[in-house]
């Protein structure tokens, strides 16, 4: 200890002014970019506060420059809410689209005149700050938008976020262009009131080179890229491994209202308050501007010490925000203007038709196995036969594959001066690859479907998918018996399943008196069907298990239940569902106008409203689960689970059942997007997928504590 400050008063006093020249180096040195010193003489001002620190506790303060990292590790984060949501952005791919988009703005502002605000899309992780009289009180991550994590004694750990704000000077806010009644009002706030920052946490590529060589080293799981290990990093439970992370963070917005005219004072604003902004964030007149700056910077993305993976563009004047709005999840101010997708070449080696429930043929390609993004790729979809005219291509070209927007498997071209000519046309379907019935494409569609009514394949797929696991869930009810019942005449179509008697199931194979009355009597268990799984049995195009849960929870209030048990006639069900629009569909959380139409138009198809009338009058009636009436509890919002293996004290669908429950949503592959792998016994290769994009692994007993 320095004997000039040996009393606990002039340590005090030291150890303050030490807090004030740390942070203001701290400034100089992630926000200006500018040191004044070197890092070992601001290592000995550390050390001697920490020195300050050791020898009387009681000055150590939340927001000390020594707190950054925490002390013990976690038992689980908490869960918050967000003062206003961290929406998502729409995605747009090429110039055209942009300027589709800047269009569709000027049909809703058409008097309006705007300019734009550019910033660098940062692949990382968004995270939320909140302080409170100039303090870091919480740090969230962005979870569904609406519910974070608390990762704040993680965020303390990023030396480039201030855990005090800077107070910036009245000359300083003045020369940005703000008033005088402005600046001091920014000044009241950032000293005294309440102040949210936004932004990206973020590891750069040559953090992760090293991460990754000491992850081989030591024998453990390689992360993917620079995002999967942020992500991982911030949602430690033990601040101490976030630390030696070495993330950084940069800074885009101010939800907090300053009273400002335009975004790009944001900005000014957060470098003032001591946050870290990216200086290549920029100003700019029209879209033309903004198209030049989007393709100077997808030659130039791979120069940058981070993942970048496109430009988000905003509307600058913040004025028009409101009037522009929101749509589904998204602000309509502003966007992603992505880069293009990542992509890779492979061989073509099949195309082979698959059919569908709803009778349609779907062309996939048989890959070469294909690394790219983080995933090996061995199938894509060629989604139509227009689309193979479109793309020109044949059997053994060399194709060129990507992952639009990093996400789906999808071909788009071949590189001709690679062909042989030992190439094969690709010829369209004459036949269905399954019952040899003929095949149609009507005029104005693109799809070929199976003409054949009685189509073994798309019957028995209707069948089995009606009394599968996400569906009815009738135990004894498998492909085989589903087949068996159907090639025997026993049943037409699945309301068929709860006419059948045990004396028509007597003298079938596989069939005698108990297992006859066991399947009997598991199809009349499940007369009484949840609302969520009689629309996945329905089969409805582009209702899946998440899409049927919330049309559930949507049309939930207008339901009139018989009885005290929540049961509900089909009849009654259709008939709310009709009254709705396919517009007002929409209104629902992930329906856009596909999904929304598929929904409105199967229950006005009059085969459908048959169908509807005859499981209705064999006796299958709908309850409503008391977890969808009752106020939802979302601990695991925004969570996205992958299920692999056999779990010991819980079956597949309970699992799934109780994530859902608590707010969480399931996954039936693993990719970025994913939050937990929940690994059972002998599990597959969801395993390996998890550890090559470094996804947060998790066994049973460490799932059970967060369904607790």
């Amino acid at each position: 200890m320095n004997p000039a400050y040996q009393d606990k008063q002039q340590a005090a006093q030291r150890a303050l002014v030490l807090k004030k020249e740390i942070n203001r180096h701290r400034y100089f040195y992630h926000v200006l970019d500018q040191p004044e010193i070197s890092d070992g003489a601001l290592d000995s001002l550390k050390n001697e506060l920490a020195a300050i620190e050791k020898k009387y506790p009681d000055l150590i303060t939340p927001d000390s420059p020594t707190q950054r990292v925490g002390g013990a590790p976690l038992a689980k984060f908490r869960k918050v809410a967000h003062l206003t949501p961290m929406l998502s952005l729409e995605d747009v791919f090429s110039d055209a689209e942009a300027r589709d988009w800047e269009e569709r703005l000027r049909r809703i502002a058409p008097d309006a005149v705007w300019h734009y605000f550019l910033e660098l899309k940062l692949d990382g992780l968004a995270v939320s700050l909140r302080y409170e009289k100039g303090r870091l009180v919480l740090g969230a991550t962005r979870g569904d938008g609406l519910v974070g994590e608390d990762v704040t004694v993680n965020l303390k750990t990023i030396e480039a976020i201030p855990l005090v704000l800077r107070a910036p000077a009245l000359k300083e806010l003045r020369a940005i262009g703000l008033d005088q009644k402005t600046a001091e009002r920014v000044q009241k706030i950032a000293a005294a009131g309440a102040l949210e920052a936004r932004g990206e946490a973020i590891m750069t590529k040559a953090v992760l080179a090293g991460l990754n060589a000491a992850n081989q080293r030591a024998g453990r799981p390689l992360f993917a890229n620079p995002r999967n290990a942020a992500a991982g990093s911030i949602r430690q439970l033990d601040s101490k491994i976030t630390a030696a992370r070495r993330l950084d963070f940069y800074a885009y917005s101010l939800p907090t209202d300053l009273g400002l005219e335009y975004h790009e004072q944001e900005h000014r604003i957060l470098s003032l308050l001591g946050f870290k902004t990216h200086k290549e964030n920029v100003f700019l007149p029209d879209m033309d501007a903004v198209v030049r700056e989007h393709a100077r910077w997808e030659k130039k993305r791979e120069k940058l010490p981070f993942d970048c993976d496109g430009l988000v563009v905003k509307i600058n004047e913040l004025r028009l925000w409101p009037r522009l709005g929101v749509v589904g999840k998204g602000p309509r101010y502003m966007l992603a203007f992505k880069f293009s997708a990542r992509q890779a070449t492979t061989i073509l080696k099949e195309v082979a038709w698959q059919i569908g429930r709803s009778g349609i043929l779907t062309p996939i390609a048989g890959l070469a196995p294909a690394p790219i993004g983080g995933v090996t790729v061995t199938s894509a979809t060629l989604h139509n036969w227009d689309e193979i005219k479109r793309l020109g291509i044949k059997i053994g070209d060399t194709i060129i594959l990507e992952r639009a927007g990093d996400v789906i498997p999808k071909v788009v071209g071949f590189l001709p001066r690679l062909r042989t000519g030992q190439e094969k046309t690709i010829r369209p379907p004459k036949n269905c690859p399954v019952c040899g019935g003929p095949v149609l494409r009507k005029d104005g569609e693109v799809a070929w479907r199976c003409l054949n009514k009685n189509c073994y394949a798309v019957n028995l797929r209707r069948l089995i998918h009606f009394a599968g696991k996400s569906a009815f869930d009738i135990p004894g009810l498998g492909k085989e018996i589903a087949a068996q019942l159907y090639r025997a005449g026993l049943v037409k179509d699945a309301a068929d399943f709860f006419a059948l008697r045990e004396d028509q199931l007597l003298g079938q194979e596989r069939f005698a008196a108990k297992s006859a009355a066991n399947l009997i009597a598991a199809i009349r268990a499940r007369q009484r069907i949840e609302l969520p799984r009689f629309f996945i049995g329905l089969g409805i195009p582009q209702i899946g298990e998440e899409s049927a849960l919330a049309l559930s929870r949507f049309i939930l209030p207008r339901l009139k239940p018989l009885n005290k048990e929540s049961t509900v006639k089909i009849g009654h069900l259709r008939e709310v569902i009709l009254a709705f629009t396919p517009a007002d569909l929409e209104a629902i959380p992930d329906f856009g106008p596909i999904v929304a139409g598929s929904a409105a138009a199967w229950f006005r198809e009059e085969k459908n409203s048959t169908f509807l009338s005859k499981l209705e009058a064999n006796g299958v009636m709908i309850n409503i689960p008391d977890a969808l009436s009752r106020p939802v509890s979302a601990p695991l919002a925004g969570k996205t689970f992958v299920l692999t293996g056999v779990l010991d004290h819980l079956t597949r669908e309970e699992a799934k059942a109780k994530i859902r429950e608590l707010g969480g949503q399931i996954s039936s592959s693993v990719s970025r997007k994913t939050d937990f792998v929940v690994a059972g016994r002998e599990p597959g290769s969801k395993l390996a997928q998890a550890g090559r994009l470094g996804v947060k692994v998790i066994n049973e007993n460490e799932f059970q504590k967060m369904l607790a």
